[in-house]
């Protein structure tokens, strides 16, 4: 199969948003005059992981997992916080996080001259557009489609209507997403009827219903599944 359209995940695979995130909340515990313990960040982690898959299942909006996971972290510490304001700062200091994952600029930026690029993500638009910005990878892509904006999120399969029907010339069959969430990448590239390609660095196990048609432990290998 001759593939000519691309379509990308960032966080965590073409930008380190598990280094990321831990910068960004080292630095927002810090203004707060707060210690960040890893006990606190692995509760963070797991309120933070439920609510973003809450936000993909259609079951809350964007506002509330944005304004609501640091409240609902520091009631678990019996504590206090303006959860709306902490979510603010954090997403600052999120948005000046940009470390690369891997050697992903320069897959991509070999991959331009062969296929059109496209970046597919769920998030703030914000902080997205700063953090692939900052990257300086930006240009090696035709568009950028951020679910706050698309107005659905992955894996909906109406998130990825409003993609292809603003891209030219798509076509279905040689089209194909790249991601390291079998939830929304791997799920959403099967209910929109394209090729997945599951970026698994951890060599986890798929689940029965949610299978990827290719699979990559880095993102440097992709050209294996090309060629």
């Amino acid at each position: 199969m001759k593939f000519t359209t691309l379509l990308f995940d960032v966080d965590d695979t073409l930008l380190d948003f598990q280094l990321t995130e831990r910068k960004a909340l080292k630095a927002l515990f810090q203004e707060e005059e707060l210690t960040l313990t890893d006990e606190i960040e692995a509760i963070y982690k797991k309120i933070n992981s439920r609510l973003w898959r809450e936000f993909e299942q259609g079951k809350t909006d964007k506002a509330t997992v944005t304004d609501t996971r640091f409240s609902l972290l520091f009631q678990q510490l019996n504590k206090k916080v303006d959860g709306k304001k902490m979510g603010e700062q954090y997403r600052y200091h999120l948005s000046q996080g940009h470390d690369l994952l891997g050697n992903s600029k320069a897959v991509i930026e070999k991959l331009n001259f062969d296929y059109e690029l496209y970046i597919v993500t769920n998030g703030v638009a914000k902080t997205q557009y700063q953090r692939l910005n900052d990257s300086q990878m930006t240009k090696f892509f035709n568009d950028i489609f951020v679910s706050e904006e698309v107005g659905y999120q992955k894996p909906m399969k109406e998130y990825f209507d409003y993609v292809f029907e603003r891209i030219p010339n798509f076509e279905r069959e040689k089209t194909m997403i790249i991601g390291d969430s079998l939830a929304s990448d791997i799920q959403g590239g099967q209910l929109a009827g394209i090729q997945t390609l599951w970026l698994n660095p951890t060599k986890q196990a798929a689940s029965a219903t949610i299978q990827p048609n290719y699979e990559i432990s880095r993102l440097d290998d992709i050209f294996d599944i090309l060629d």
